[in-house]
């Protein structure tokens, strides 16, 4: 085909679906066939989901020259691992990036189903890094490990690709969920969940979540700080950054407590719910006050046009 022909049929394409206002039906929980075909003039309303990106640091550095057997075997291990855990939690989607990819998870318990999804991958970190330590050379291996993102809100989907082609299609999720989630996992380090600020505010009076097990002391309101995401807008930047993974004696009846829907337990002094209390009261005001400046600063951008 001539590249004017071309640029004239898209053209075409695009002039006539900007004509056409889509269908958009809504599903609080769908099922993987109910995602519009390329074809469809419909796109699929999710309300509610929520999005993992797990991601393997300095993958870049794993040359596929005279270490290529090596680098094979880690992006193997590393994905492979991910994508099973994922699957253990019951996520709807799945889709593999490289040396990275993506759990969507929507429904019944999607953010207890994905947080304990991203908690289990960072805490398998641990020992994938233990063992390839154990395997190649120090020195020529980078530093590396799992970085995990989690992000939540309302996405359209429909498959798009090359028509009639079902194997050049693949479904489209536009919205802020998996774009945040990769924000929150690109500034995490190695063995770090970083989650948005909507996930947090889910999570903030779950005890099996927010504070932690009390097995080196008394339980802990510290388990979680605070954390800015990088290029990740409004009040789902005011993230929370997870270093610990689950805990070796109490970590399977907290992944178990939290995946089936608990919140409450009898352990939590009174004096560390009202510290956490006051974290969140601050936290209030730091959304407040950004919002303010970015309301003043709308208004003055309006006066200058004005003027």
């Amino acid at each position: 085909m001539e590249l004017d022909t071309l640029l004239d049929i898209l053209e075409s394409s695009v002039r006539e679906t900007l004509k056409t206002k889509p269908d958009v039906d809504q599903k609080a929980d769908p099922s993987l066939e109910d995602i519009p075909g390329q074809g469809s003039g419909r796109w699929l309303k999710i309300p509610e989901l929520v999005a993992v990106v797990f991601d393997l640091k300095s993958s870049t550095q794993l040359g596929t020259g005279r270490h290529d057997t090596s680098t094979a075997r880690v992006y193997k291990t590393a994905v492979e691992s991910a994508v099973q855990i994922l699957n253990e939690f019951d996520a709807q989607f799945i889709d593999i990036q490289g040396d990275g990819g993506f759990g969507l998870f929507w429904g019944e318990l999607s953010y207890e189903r994905a947080l304990c999804a991203g908690v289990t991958i960072r805490t398998f970190s641990d020992e994938l890094v233990r063992q390839y330590e154990a395997k190649f050379t120090t020195g020529e291996f980078p530093d590396t490990g799992f970085k995990v993102g989690i992000a939540c809100g309302r996405v359209l989907v429909k498959h798009l690709g090359t028509p009639r082609n079902d194997d050049e299609q693949e479904p489209v999720w536009a919205g802020r969920p998996v774009n945040f989630a990769a924000k929150a996992a690109q500034a995490a380090d190695r063995n770090e969940v970083i989650i948005t600020g909507s996930v947090w505010d889910h999570f903030e009076k779950n005890d099996y979540v927010a504070f932690s097990c009390g097995c080196g002391g008394a339980p802990s309101d510290g388990l979680w700080e605070d954390f800015t995401i990088a290029k990740v807008d409004g009040s789902e930047g005011f993230g929370r950054r997870l270093e610990a993974g689950w805990c070796d004696k109490c970590g399977p009846s907290y992944c178990e407590a939290i995946r089936t829907g608990a919140k409450k337990r009898d352990d939590i002094p009174d004096s560390v719910r009202k510290a956490l209390a006051m974290t969140a009261m601050r936290e209030a005001v730091a959304k407040k006050a950004q919002a303010d400046r970015a309301h003043r600063r709308n208004l003055n951008a309006l006066r200058s046009k004005l003027h």
